[in-house]
């Protein structure tokens, strides 16, 4: 069984549970072969991810996985939360970061930039909206960004 085979069985496992203690599972990674394999859930919530949900999953999530036995060997389960500056991948996760400040990378250069960073204000059917602050001018504007010309976005660190 490949780790892409092995990851999608656990995320199949994993997303009932997760659903059940109000959290969302955004990733699994599987790496490793053998009994150095590690299984990584990293699991989001609206609000933010605690430690305690990451104990309860890791808890409820390791004796199901014990129960399917998707893993022939020995390996090690890992809980946590996606951390602040991950990749923004599916549109949960754009919607939970409405109000923060991110940087965009888009598959196409508009008027000569490739990277934006501003607050996101909203998610569509369509795309995202930012509004912007531009270096040069240092004026506001709002930005229509579609879905598909998005190349890479992730939220800012504020300070």
């Amino acid at each position: 069984m490949g780790v892409n085979d092995l990851g999608s069985q656990v995320h199949h496992i994993a997303e009932p549970i997760a659903l059940a203690l109000g959290l969302d599972v955004v990733a699994v990674e599987c790496h490793g072969k053998g009994g150095n394999t590690i299984v990584r859930v990293i699991v989001d919530k609206e609000g933010g991810v605690g430690i305690e949900d990451c104990e309860q999953c890791h808890h409820s999530l390791s004796r199901a996985l014990d129960v399917a036995d998707p893993i022939p060997h020995s390996y090690r389960l890992e809980v946590s939360s996606p951390g602040l500056d991950r990749p923004l991948k599916q549109r949960k996760d754009y919607q939970r970061a409405v109000g923060r400040t991110i940087r965009v990378k888009v598959l196409h250069p508009v008027n000569g930039n490739w990277t934006f960073i501003g607050r996101l204000i909203g998610t569509t059917e369509q795309g995202i909206t930012l509004q912007i602050q531009t270096r040069k001018s240092r004026t506001h504007g709002r930005m229509d960004v579609q879905w598909d010309a998005i190349a890479q976005a992730k939220r800012e660190i504020e300070w």
